[in-house]
């Protein structure tokens, strides 16, 4: 829950927001040489160059990826620079353009289950007032979900492909209640008037729906709904004492059984199943690191888990009848996300990602055993020997705690030519910077600039302890191992120490004015992108359809009534006339989450120190870019501000 400012930097650092299921692969793992190989005069790549890279990337795991007739994926792509659905032909054709927005970032949801027409979804300009269309056969479309000022979304379909399950906020604006449309003329009935939950899953049979309800960030409950009951209440399956986190998975394809997640065992969430009928509940997956997720193929003959191990998720595909672990063919080195499975379980879609390769599209015949690349991400204009991988590291903090680091080095860094360097920090707070590509990162590294992505105390993935160490301390101890992440770049001979700065989005721009608010000396130059920068305003004006988990919110952060003294002295606003150093601010106009006025009032207060400060909005993004101008414009600026005021090129 924890992740309630999540901006997902996956948007922030150019990738985009379909698809982004962290699902990767322990048989396709890539090793980051410890010092990179030497590439001959690596040419400086334009931001242009690097955004030209296409993004790619599949519906979520409740909706159809394949068509009816087996013969294309539902993809969502910026080939066009903004975010479109397009049908890709499994034989390798040319994607068909099912949307043609040249404004709003659009994204696929599912194939219908027995003919070509679509769901899809957009919001309005970035402020997460998402819609869900459909598209007819004949090309006319048709908003599903008409209103102003309501959030709808996806559920899932009916086992029988008969109906579907959208859930919206229309009734008071903050509640997601479910509703059940026909596939035949899309009428529609309201099968759960939500009194605050989070919806989770329903079952293919329509039968039980699962609802999550968090109490604090770190305990939370299931519950569950028998909507063919003679008496439909959620029924708490969860009874517990203490502080155990809860979350659903899904329903088994035999509508039996709940998959969910709980951390009630030890520091890491183990996957359990519990059984509708008999309420006993067994342990399916457990790890060393946290299961990340469960899902099942079309009949539940495969069942595929994914867990997060150290920034890196590792997928299991398991065949339920003989009890045997699945083997893929060959794929190239990366990581595997978005595993989709055709109806008849005879292909597997899925995204293969690595550091120097951006996510790219390939299909399996499980049959035949191998596998086909369906599509081309690079911008062929790059080189890809002249993109960089990273290494996890660890370091020590200021008590000695250890802080795990993704760590990028530039070509050609060395003892002889230390490179400047930047602290990366991820949004969330709960969030966590993972392997991966990122174009700005590359194009970062590429222009001279190692990147340390530090996790610090309060990031997911390192056990619940780790997890929770942040609470109602943020812009302390956290920002601590922030500034002390700048120490462990100094200590690399290969980095100037001299020349450090930070850069970060959402909670991650959070800490950069703060670490030039609390921390002056502590860095160069700082880059906030959507940042809070006044807590007490961004706890008061929080979008109503978070109410659902607003106690748990106000558990970890805080609640306005009681910690506003707190709010006050945390917030970088209302103490930046300590901020000496070089900021470069970026708004969405958009933004519901983090409110311009925010931004336009931080920099306001710099610029009356007489600190060189430089302010971007974009009139057309919210909470992150999709964009992809955007992205290039965004991109250039940091480079441009890190050239002048790090590197001290230019500078008069």
């Amino acid at each position: 829950m924890k992740s309630f400012i999540n901006l997902s930097l996956l948007i922030v650092f150019g990738f985009s927001l379909a698809g982004c299921e962290q699902q990767k692969s322990v048989s396709t793992t890539e090793a980051a040489p410890e010092v990179p190989a030497v590439v001959a005069e690596i040419p400086k790549y334009s931001a242009k160059v690097f955004f030209e890279t296409t993004s790619y990337g599949l519906p979520g795991s409740a909706g159809h990826a394949f068509s009816a007739d087996g013969k294309s994926l539902l993809m969502s792509s910026d080939t066009t620079g903004v975010f479109n659905v397009y049908a890709l032909p499994l034989d390798g054709g040319t994607p068909e353009p099912l949307t043609q927005s040249t404004d709003n970032a659009t994204f696929a949801v599912s194939w219908f289950p027995a003919d070509n027409r679509i769901l899809y979804t957009y919001d309005g300009g970035g402020n997460e007032l998402n819609h869900v269309f459909v598209r007819e056969e004949d090309g006319s479309t048709r908003d599903l979900t008409p209103g102003d000022e309501l959030k709808a979304g996806f559920l899932a379909w009916s086992g029988d492909g008969q109906s579907f399950y959208l859930t919206s906020t229309e009734r008071n604006g903050k509640s997601f209640d479910v509703y059940r449309y026909a596939v035949s003329d899309y009428s529609r009935e309201i099968v759960f008037e939500n009194p605050g939950y989070q919806i989770s899953a329903i079952s293919d049979d329509g039968r039980w729906l699962a609802l999550d309800k968090p109490r604090t960030s770190a305990d939370s409950d299931i519950f569950v709904v028998d909507l063919q009951g003679d008496n439909p209440e959620p029924m708490l399956i969860t009874s517990h004492m203490g502080n155990i986190s809860y979350g659903t998975f899904e329903f088994t394809r035999d509508n039996q059984s709940l998959v969910y997640a709980t951390d009630e065992f030890g520091e890491f969430n183990q996957a359990w199943k519990y059984d509708l009928q008999s309420g006993k509940s067994t342990v399916l997956v457990e790890a060393p690191w946290d299961v990340s997720y469960i899902t099942f193929s079309p009949s539940g003959r495969y069942q595929v888990s994914g867990v997060n191990a150290d920034a890196r998720t590792e997928v299991t595909l398991l065949d339920t009848q003989s009890g045997a672990e699945v083997s893929l063919p060959e794929l190239p080195p990366g990581d595997l996300r978005s595993i989709r499975f055709s109806a008849d379980e005879t292909h597997i879609a899925l995204i293969v990602n690595a550091d120097d390769s951006p996510s790219n599209i390939h299909v399996i015949d499980l049959a035949e055993g191998h596998s086909h690349q369906l599509t081309q991400a690079l911008n062929p204009a790059i080189d890809q020997a002249h993109l960089v991988k990273s290494e996890v590291i660890r370091s020590k903090s200021f008590d000695g705690l250890e802080i795990p680091s993704i760590l990028y080095r530039p070509h050609g860094a060395s003892a002889q030519n230390p490179v400047p360097a930047l602290v990366l920090v991820h949004g969330g707070p709960g969030g966590q910077t993972r392997t991966g590509y990122r174009a700005i990162v590359q194009h970062l590294v590429n222009h001279g600039y190692a990147i340390l992505g530090a996790n610090n105390r309060g990031s997911s993935g390192y056990g619940k302890t780790f997890y929770h160490l942040d609470d109602k301390r943020h812009g302390e101890e956290d920002l601590q191992d922030i500034v002390y992440g700048r120490a462990y770049l100094e200590s690399l001979d290969w980095v100037d120490g001299n020349r450090v700065g930070i850069i970060g989005g959402s909670y991650g721009g959070y800490m950069v004015a703060a670490a030039l608010a609390f921390e002056p000396e502590a860095f160069e130059v700082g880059i906030d992108i959507f940042g809070v920068t006044n807590w007490e305003r961004t706890l008061a004006s929080i979008p109503p359809w978070w109410e659902a988990f607003k106690e748990a919110l106000y558990d970890e952060m805080g609640d306005p009534a009681t910690d506003a003294e707190r709010h006050h002295r945390i917030s970088p606003l209302f103490h930046a006339e300590n901020i000496i150093k070089p900021l470069l601010v970026v708004q969405g106009a958009n933004d519901p989450r983090v409110l311009q006025v925010e931004s336009d009032e931080l920099v306001a207060a710099v610029q009356a120190n007489e600190v060189p400060v430089e302010y971007l909005v974009f009139p057309d993004e919210g909470h992150g870019f999709r964009k992809r101008e955007n992205r290039i414009s965004a991109s250039d600026a940091y480079v441009k501000f890190l050239d002048i005021y790090l590197k001290g090129e230019g500078r008069q």
